[in-house]
């Protein structure tokens, strides 16, 4: 579970999301900040034990900064008001397909993972894979368990191509698949949930009905 006060710094940064703010509160910053690793380093422990890729992990391997990059944004607020964590292989600069937790007050948090936007040498790889082994991939996109929790991949706006990619028919069974340019899943974490007990088993349980995606993804990216 996280801690009240977490939830509310986050809350008040997002009114308050400038420098001079920041310095006032910045040990209640570096308290969230500890509340949030803590929660991280949890769910490293306990879903690690599943998925051993991920079992030498800890937080700061895995943790954002909260420091945006203004550079070529127009938004120029210097904080992110939300803090997430990439629990993946190899860690958060890692471009293998991985498991993610966003923590964002409001009803933006979630949980879920995959692969996002990965370079084209990468799409190319995957698409293969899932045109190859569509049987296999097609049981872990219409499996109890995955669909209960997350339904089917991400396919909003902008996910996904417009045309199929060059070297692929319309007709291939695969075919809206194929066409993704990220394969994630997201799953809606409440406000409520975010200081329950049981939000590490929250995050976990998501996890494991993710691990298999996870897997075939990492499968094809590492062939």
């Amino acid at each position: 579970m996280l801690q009240a006060s977490t939830i509310k710094f986050l809350q008040a940064l997002k009114k308050n999301n400038n420098k001079e703010w920041f310095d006032v509160n910045r040990k209640q910053y570096e308290l969230a900040k500890a509340d949030f690793a803590a929660l991280v380093d949890a769910v490293i422990n306990s879903f690690g034990k599943k998925d051993p890729s991920i079992a030498g992990l800890v937080a700061k391997n895995c943790v954002f900064r909260i420091n945006r990059d203004v550079r070529f944004s127009k938004n120029k607020e210097p904080y992110k008001s939300n803090m997430g964590a990439s629990i993946t292989a190899g860690g958060k600069k890692s471009m293998l397909a991985g498991y993610y937790f966003h923590l964002e007050p409001g009803g933006n948090s979630f949980v879920g993972g995959g692969l996002y936007m990965a370079e084209p040498d990468k799409l190319k790889k995957v698409r293969q894979e899932i045109d190859y082994n569509w049987d296999a991939f097609s049981k872990i996109t219409k499996h109890k368990r995955f669909k209960e929790v997350y339904g089917d991949l991400d396919k909003s706006e902008g996910m996904s191509l417009v045309r199929e990619p060059k070297g692929y028919e319309k007709e291939n069974p695969a075919i809206d698949y194929i066409k993704l340019k990220s394969w994630i899943a997201l799953k809606p974490i409440s406000d409520k949930e975010l200081t329950e007990k049981e939000l590490v088993k929250t995050i976990t349980t998501s996890f494991e009905a993710l691990n298999p995606m996870i897997s075939f993804l990492n499968s094809a990216l590492l062939d």
